[in-house]
């Protein structure tokens, strides 16, 4: 028999790889034969998250799945670009979903003064604790000023309510006016999508599979 295809899904922030993205992926590709892969990417901890070892426990999963695309959905978008990076032309094409593109100082917005506070995590359903750290760290990450190597399909929703469809637009117009934004390349625009896009599973799957078709 042969081996499973496979598909890497990169959860975003303050999520979990158990999340509804996740289960809208396996119900259109499960029946296709794909299996999806979805590493935690809460390393070493959600109070102690750290970006880098995020993209080192996506890579370790990488190499270990081999999988056709990989998906990142918000902040994992920004992951699954560093990985891509790293990866260079050996990577697989990319699928981008509600992408955190463009955040840099963002991140540091209306952070409280204390070292550590809590957040609301949607995978474990309640508070948790993190460090602010981590969101210094993200206000240094510039991965998304140029396009991937590969080629890319982005799925943005025009409602957005965590990050503003426009700051995604423009960092794909920078994308599009470097000349380095590999053929095949596309960016979606979903007319009232919201940032969890769960119900939007036709767009989700049209640029997947047409990442899939490289």
């Amino acid at each position: 028999m042969a081996p499973p295809s496979r598909i890497l899904y990169l959860h975003g922030f303050a999520s979990s790889p158990r999340g509804r993205k996740r289960a809208v992926l396996e119900d259109r590709f499960l029946p296709d034969g794909f299996e999806v892969v979805a590493p935690d990417l809460n390393v070493p901890s959600f109070r102690e998250l750290n970006f880098f070892e995020m993209v080192a426990e996506a890579r370790v999963a990488f190499e270990l799945a081999e999988p056709r695309v990989i998906i990142g959905s918000s902040l994992g978008a920004l992951v699954a670009l560093s990985l891509a990076e790293i990866l260079d032309l050996h990577s697989p094409p990319l699928v981008l979903v509600a992408p955190a593109l463009g955040f840099g100082e963002r991140w540091k917005e209306r952070l409280p003064e204390s070292e550590v506070f809590e957040l609301f995590h949607h995978g474990e359903g309640r508070p948790l604790p993190i460090h602010r750290r981590f969101f210094e760290e993200m206000a240094r990450v510039r991965v998304d000023e140029t396009p991937p190597p590969v080629a890319v399909s982005v799925v943005m929703g025009t409602e957005d309510e965590s990050v503003p469809y426009a700051q995604v637009a423009e960092a794909w117009a920078r994308w599009e006016g470097s000349g380095r934004l590999a053929k095949g390349s596309r960016f979606h625009r979903v007319a009232g999508g919201d940032h969890g896009l769960v119900a939007y599973g036709d767009e989700i799957e049209s640029a997947v599979r047409e990442r899939l078709a490289d």
